[in-house]
């Protein structure tokens, strides 16, 4: 039974990419036009999606990402909607955005895809939230790449949250990166190693216009466009305040 429904899960999937390709060719060069104004229009939602997720995850009253770890993040990458998922053969697919700290500010976005697998007998699909802080210069370093696997160049946990920071804090900054992640409005486990990060070139592309790289643009290289502008905002309004806030806890 289990084949059988692979097999026809696998022959959906090949019927619905060989009617794409026919659409595709049969479109020309309007239909690359119209593509690559889909393109950033798809971009800008992903910007503004990635927005509401961070003000949300930093937000939340009890169990939200502890100010002490965003006070020290060096860059955020945030995936709306990460899709995780498959049937035996589980998978985890999703586009994101980045930011990093510069000497005047935060840089302008970079857009990313994540892409790993995972082992298990799984059935269904579930959309999760992710929030990826870097937090020392290893872990820059490695997203500063254009392309890393989480858990082998860069060292990957879970973060604290909530009450547990103050426990868990100084354990987890050893770690490149600290994870967050949410599914149904609620904070929920996902193992990110062996997960591939890599720049989007489609997006990227569309959303400049032109040819960045993943490294220039996250090292402050690229003025910011004024369709950024939402996003970046929601970032300088969370890691000010945990700042902010920080400071005034010490003693």
């Amino acid at each position: 039974m289990k084949k059988l429904v692979a097999v026809l899960i696998l022959g959906l999937l090949t019927l619905v990419g060989c009617a794409e390709r026919r659409n595709s060719a049969s479109s020309g060069g309007a239909a690359a036009t119209g593509h690559a104004t889909g393109a950033k229009a798809e971009s800008i939602d992903r910007l503004n999606d990635s927005a509401q997720v961070l003000k949300e995850l930093t937000n939340a009253p009890d169990n939200g990402i502890p100010n002490e770890v965003l006070a020290k993040a060096k860059c955020v990458a945030v995936v709306p909607s990460m899709i995780k998922g498959g049937f035996v053969f589980g998978g985890q697919h999703g586009r994101g955005v980045a930011t990093c700290r510069t000497n005047n500010g935060w840089s302008a976005p970079a857009f990313f895809t994540m892409t790993g697998g995972s082992w298990g007998a799984q059935i269904g699909a579930e959309a999760v939230d992710v929030v990826m802080l870097v937090m020392n210069d290893q872990g820059m370093k490695d997203l500063l790449s254009s392309k890393f696997k989480l858990g082998a160049a860069a060292s990957v946990a879970a973060g604290p949250v909530g009450r547990e920071a103050t426990a868990n804090t100084d354990l987890s900054m050893k770690s490149g990166i600290l994870t967050y992640s949410r599914a149904r409005g609620l904070f929920a486990g996902l193992d990110l190693n062996g997960a591939v990060v890599q720049q989007d070139d489609e997006s990227q592309d569309a959303f400049y216009g032109k040819d960045v790289t993943f490294g220039r643009v996250l090292q402050g290289g690229v003025s910011t466009p004024a369709d950024a502008q939402p996003f970046l905002a929601s970032v300088r309004e969370s890691f000010h305040e945990a700042r902010h806030q920080d400071a005034a806890e010490r003693p």
